[in-house]
Parts: structure tokens; C-alpha cells; sequence
């Protein structure tokens, strides 16, 4: 099964798990309330689970999630243990695992309100190639977060 990273204007940012397509993350409705950050949701789909947060910030003075991603892909040929990232609101969080074969496990966890009572999360994994698909990745978010800060309106 391939793995579909990919920017698309139409939804945003998708990346479906090479095991199992029906597993899959997308970032969508970006827009930029001011010149410091940019907001967007990200869906988590897997079978039985659907999970949306809105507002997730990305502050353009930091590379972020892109970032993040590009470090891995540059680590291809692997690393023990788990590696992870989270927004300042801990309103997503990605930590990443190395497995043989040359694929990353990369497992989205969204938190909406981590510290409001009663609050939830969902999980789910999407297994990815180390390096190209994983690359790609890492470029078609980094497109997305920057384009209306290029000019481009949004979708």
C-alpha cells in the first residue's frame, strides 16, 4: 500500500499510513490571524476513530512540525528510542519510532484543552518510509504553514 503525503489545495496536507490506508492525518483550513502565527485544524482518521482540533497554532518564528519531520528524514538510516514534538499549546503531539526495513512510525496525538477538565485525546499511527516519503512530508507541511505568508489567499 502506498503512502499518500501530499499538499492539495483543495483539503490541505494528508499522510495515510502505508500499512493500512484507512489510518490517516490531514491539516486543513489554515489562516493567519496575524503576522506571528498561523492556525489550522488537523483531523485524525483510523477505523472506528474521528478526531478534529481546531486552532492548533504553528508561530512562524520557529521551524516547528517541519522541522521536526526534516530531522528524521535526515536520520534515515535510523536511531533508537522515541523522538517527539509537541505545539506550546500541547494541543498535538508527534512522537516518532525507527523500525527495520527503513520506516517511521510516526503516532499524532491530539489533546484539545489538555488542562480543562474533562477533557480527551485521540491517537492514531501512520507508518511512512524514512526517507522520500517522509521528506516530502516534512516539504508539502512546510508549504502549507508558509503559503498565505508568500501571499497566496487562503483556500
Amino acid at each position: 500500500m502506498a503512502t499518500s503525503p501530499g499538499a492539495d489545495d483543495a483539503s490541505g496536507v494528508t499522510v495515510r499510513c502505508q500499512d493500512d490506508t484507512s489510518v490517516g492525518v490531514t491539516f486543513r483550513d489554515r489562516s493567519r490571524p496575524d503576522a506571528d502565527r498561523v492556525r489550522h485544524a488537523v483531523e485524525l482518521r483510523a477505523p472506528g476513530l474521528t478526531a478534529r482540533v481546531d486552532g492548533v497554532v504553528a508561530w512562524v518564528r520557529d521551524s516547528g512540525l517541519a522541522a521536526f519531520l526534516e530531522e528524521l528524514a535526515a536520520d534515515y538510516r535510523g536511531w533508537d528510542g522515541e523522538r517527539s514534538w509537541r505545539t506550546d499549546d500541547r494541543d498535538l503531539t508527534v512522537s516518532a519510532v525507527f523500525r527495520s526495513g527503513g520506516h517511521v512510525g510516526l503516532t499524532w496525538t491530539l489533546r484539545p484543552r489538555p488542562r480543562a477538565a474533562g477533557g480527551w485525546s485521540a491517537s492514531a499511527t501512520t507508518w511512512l518510509e524514512a526517507g522520500q516519503q517522509l521528506t516530502g512530508l516534512a516539504a508539502d507541511l512546510r508549504h502549507f504553514l508558509a503559503e498565505e505568508h508568500r501571499g497566496c489567499g487562503d483556500d
